[in-house]
């Protein structure tokens, strides 16, 4: 199965891309599937236009991230959390490319506040549930992420290591019965 996990900030000094990180290093460690890392900030997509209907249709100066997401059996979307709500790059991104029925999705959400992007997390249900995706019932919420992982995405924290087992054996579940 390949798993594109998105990075959904594009701030140059995004840390919610530490969470992506280290749930890349540790899928590829402790499963069979392949995890590629879709990192927002290195596709700066205009706003939308155009559904890209198929790989033949996207313009080829995006044809690698086209082929990316027509490719993607299941994703894992790590947003920060901008008033409220997920980052408008990840719905930009979702925007140009037609629904992913039937795939499944991990949710995850990165802040350095308390909350840790609770309110982004419900709001990425909704856009999973528009795309007619499979949103796993577990999600990751974190707050106090700079206090968490570090700049490579390494775990600070190791009393967060039971949410994250649990959050990807939930998601690796819901993703090995459905493709």
């Amino acid at each position: 199965m390949k798993i594109e996990i998105i990075s959904g900030s594009p701030r140059h000094e995004s840390i919610t891309v530490r969470v992506a990180k280290f749930l890349q290093k540790y899928l590829n460690e402790t499963s069979t599937h392949k995890i590629n890392l879709l990192d927002i900030r290195d596709f700066p997509l205009p706003h939308i236009q155009k559904v890209w209907t198929s790989i033949e249709v996207v313009p080829d100066e995006w044809k690698n991230l086209g082929e990316r997401m027509f490719s993607a059996d299941a994703f894992i979307l790590v947003t920060p959390e901008y008033n409220g709500s997920y980052s408008p790059a990840m719905k930009n991104l979702f925007d140009h490319f037609p629904k992913q029925s039937h795939k499944p999705f991990g949710i995850a959400t990165a802040s350095p506040g308390i909350m840790g992007g609770m309110r982004a997390s419900q709001q990425m249900q909704l856009l999973v549930a528009a795309l007619f995706g499979i949103p796993s019932p577990q999600m990751l919420i974190t707050p106090l992420v700079d206090k968490k992982f570090d700049a490579e995405g390494n775990l600070l924290d190791e009393a967060f290591q039971k949410q994250i087992e649990f959050f990807v054996k939930e998601f690796l579940w819901l993703s090995e019965k459905i493709v």
